[in-house]
């Protein structure tokens, strides 16, 4: 006569092990999900805030000081077109930048480029030595012209986990309409 196997404790032992499993995609669900709530959440007050700008130097102003701390990274910087070139700016400065080196710029990237970098781009500026990672936004204006936003971390892995490329092209696409707005406009 045969013996009788007992399945129980391995059909036991597999199920707690999904159990455990299942348990540790749940918490990691979780926890993405507040991630992403608090960049989008940080993503909305970046915008608020510009669209509170009086006028285009306020704008850059937002943007170079005040979105570091709101989107919780280290460096912003954005150059755009501005008559007669264009202009870029950083937390150090607003200057004139040529409007060629801003346009084979812009044109190389694709609408969102986020990425580690052992250097950050030059239109960081001084701070492009200490920018280990990076999201390079392309603002498109309504004219067909070009400018970037660059947002940059001193540490890597920093701005691959940052909420999408979605949301930092809502956050280009914001920055296009009001600098597009103001450029048109008497206040520019």
């Amino acid at each position: 006569m045969g013996s009788v196997h007992s399945f129980e404790d391995r059909a036991v032992a597999r199920l707690r092990a999904r159990l455990g499993a299942a348990e540790e995609a749940n918490q990691d669900l979780i926890a993405f999900a507040r991630g992403h709530h608090g960049t989008v959440s940080a993503i909305h007050r970046a915008v608020l805030a510009v669209m509170e700008s009086p006028n285009l130097a306020a704008l850059t102003g937002t943007v170079t000081h005040d979105w570091p701390a709101v989107l919780n990274i280290d460096h912003c910087a954005l150059a755009f077109p501005h008559e007669p070139g264009a202009l870029h700016a950083t937390r150090d400065s607003v200057a004139s930048l040529d409007p060629v080196i801003l346009s084979r710029a812009a044109a190389a990237l694709p609408p969102v480029t986020v990425r580690d970098v052992a250097r950050g781009h030059p239109l960081f500026g001084p701070a492009c030595a200490t920018v280990r990672a990076e999201a390079l936004v392309r603002i498109d204006l309504a004219s067909g012209d070009r400018g970037l936003l660059l947002l940059g971390q001193c540490r890597s892995p920093g701005l691959a986990d940052c909420g999408g490329n979605e949301l930092l092209r809502f956050l280009g696409q914001s920055l296009a309409a009001m600098i597009g707005g103001w450029r048109t406009g008497a206040d520019s």
